[in-house]
C-alpha cells in the first residue's frame, strides 16, 4: 500500500511546476536517470525492491541509446541476483518512452510515460505488477 501512496504521490508531484503542459522531447527525455521508486505487487502484497538494495541507473542519449545498469538482489528466478546491463537503445512517440537492450529484463517489456523529470512504468508479469519510477538527475 505505501508503495502505490508514493507512486501516486510520485505522478501527481510530477505534473506540478511552472509550466501548465508536458510535451516530451528528444531534448527533454534526454539524460540521466535514476530510480526513485521500484515496486513489486502480487496477491501477498506489495514489496519495496529499492528497500531491499535493487537500484536502477539509466542514461538516455541524444543519439537513442542506453548505458546503465539494474540490480535485484535475489530477484531471478533461481534466487540469484539480477545484475543487467541495460546498454541498449530507446525511442520516444508522443509520451511514450519504450527500451530495446539485450538484457532480459522487465524494463524492455513496460511503456514509459515521460513525465517532467521522470520517467514512470507499470507492466503485469506472472501476475505480479513491477512499478518502475525514474527521476532524472541532470
Amino acid at each position: 500500500m505505501r508503495a502505490i501512496i508514493a507512486l501516486t504521490l510520485a505522478l501527481g508531484l510530477g505534473s506540478c511546476g511552472g509550466e501548465d503542459t508536458l510535451s516530451p522531447s528528444l531534448e527533454t527525455v534526454t539524460g540521466s536517470y535514476t530510480a526513485s521508486s521500484l515496486s513489486l505487487s502480487s496477491s501477498v502484497g506489495t514489496t519495496d525492491l529499492l528497500a531491499l538494495g535493487s537500484t536502477v541507473a539509466i542514461t538516455l542519449a541524444v543519439d537513442g541509446t542506453t548505458s546503465g545498469r539494474l540490480f535485484i538482489p535475489g530477484g531471478a528466478d533461481d534466487g540469484s541476483d539480477v545484475d543487467a546491463d541495460l546498454s541498449g537503445t530507446w525511442a520516444l512517440a508522443g509520451s511514450t518512452v519504450t527500451f530495446n537492450q539485450a538484457a532480459d529484463t522487465f524494463i524492455r517489456d513496460v511503456e514509459f510515460t515521460a513525465g517532467r523529470n521522470q520517467l514512470n512504468g507499470e507492466g503485469v508479469f506472472s501476475g505480479a505488477t513491477v512499478r518502475l519510477v525514474l527521476g532524472k538527475t541532470d
